[in-house]
């Protein structure tokens, strides 16, 4: 579906005709462009849009089908840049992407989003509360776009090292280190973080691009030349998420180690301490199991004092064995 649809000239929000071509004409004869949002198009909505801007049929497949990971191409009439917007879930402490691409070309801006969390409609606010942002075409609102996206990664990050802290006191918590259910939280918290760099490391190639930094850097089509410093500063924010998120799927793991550790120390303890116990009851078994055997000829066996004896020494022995093991911290 079509969520906002409109032409701006001159960082100026105007009205313009329903029909896009109208609109895109419109847009190009007064040096403004024309800004369409779609939130899960279907392909018969898709298809006025894309007839009309003339997009890559390879981009419309990819923007109706998503699950595409970031990435920037650049075809004939337009550049199409597809980024994974990530949402923290406070309720569940899940981290959860969804889907954005843009579609930009002379004149014009195509967005879709696919899931939640997509921040569309706070950027086109911003933007139309800055009009000389918003003048410099359809470049600002890219960088807009993919500014917002990896400052909220940054938030999300902030979020995650939080969790991972409480994590590690639960960890290391005396009372509920051993938990059952501790494996289970640092097994689902490395999945969030491994979902979270599905979505913030492969875009790293696409704003070198934009950037013209590094290696792959190049001259991209319809990005302003000037945008360039705007889109290194987003570039070094996103190296910033990417860096925490190794150094958070490094500590888990460290966590991980170590609450294995813990249960490994755990069971040796217990072991020591079932091995204490059964070596104390297999004295008087013992002994209780040779006199138990009612031979004839037995030391002491009618001596009046016999049974009381044998209690004593078992008593002692006993009394023996555990000075001994607890000495040892066993018991």
């Amino acid at each position: 579906m079509i969520v906002d649809c409109a032409i701006y000239r001159n960082g100026r929000r105007t009205e313009g005709p329903e029909d896009f071509s109208d609109a895109l004409d419109e847009a190009r004869a007064g040096g403004g462009f024309v800004w369409i949002g779609l939130h899960e198009p279907t392909e018969r909505e898709f298809s006025h849009v894309s007839e009309e801007f003339r997009l890559h049929p390879l981009a419309v497949e990819d923007a109706l089908k998503a699950h595409q990971r970031p990435k920037l191409e650049v075809y004939d009439d337009s550049l199409f840049l597809v980024l994974k917007p990530v949402v923290y879930e406070p309720e569940s402490d899940a981290v959860s992407s969804g889907e954005l691409m843009v579609f930009l070309g002379d004149g014009f801006v195509v967005t879709v989003r696919h899931g939640e969390g997509a921040p569309l409609a706070a950027v086109r606010r911003r933007l139309e509360h800055e009009p000389e942002l918003l003048g410099k075409g359809p470049t600002a609102v890219l960088y807009a776009i993919a500014d917002a996206t990896v400052d909220h990664y940054l938030e999300v990050a902030g979020e995650l090292q939080n969790d991972l802290e409480e994590l590690e006191t639960e960890v290391f918590s005396p009372d509920q280190g051993g938990s059952r259910h501790t494996a289970s939280r640092i097994y689902t918290f490395k999945r969030q973080i491994l979902e979270f760099r599905r979505a913030s490391g492969p875009l790293a190639l696409p704003l070198t691009r934009l950037a013209e930094t590094g290696t792959f850097g190049g001259a991209v089509p319809f990005v302003n030349e000037k945008a360039r410093p705007f889109f290194r500063d987003v570039h070094d924010h996103l190296t910033r998420v990417n860096e925490s998120v190794e150094g958070l799927d490094r500590l888990v793991s460290d966590v991980l180690s170590a609450h294995l550790a813990q249960m490994s120390v755990r069971q040796n303890d217990d072991m020591r301490k079932i091995s204490a116990w059964a070596a104390m009851a297999a004295v008087p078994t013992m002994i209780a199991g040779v006199y138990g055997m009612n031979f004839e000829h037995m030391p002491e066996l009618r001596w009046t004092w016999s049974y009381p004896a044998v209690i004593v020494v078992m008593a002692v022995l006993e009394v023996m064995l555990y000075r001994l093991f607890k000495g040892r911290g066993w018991m």
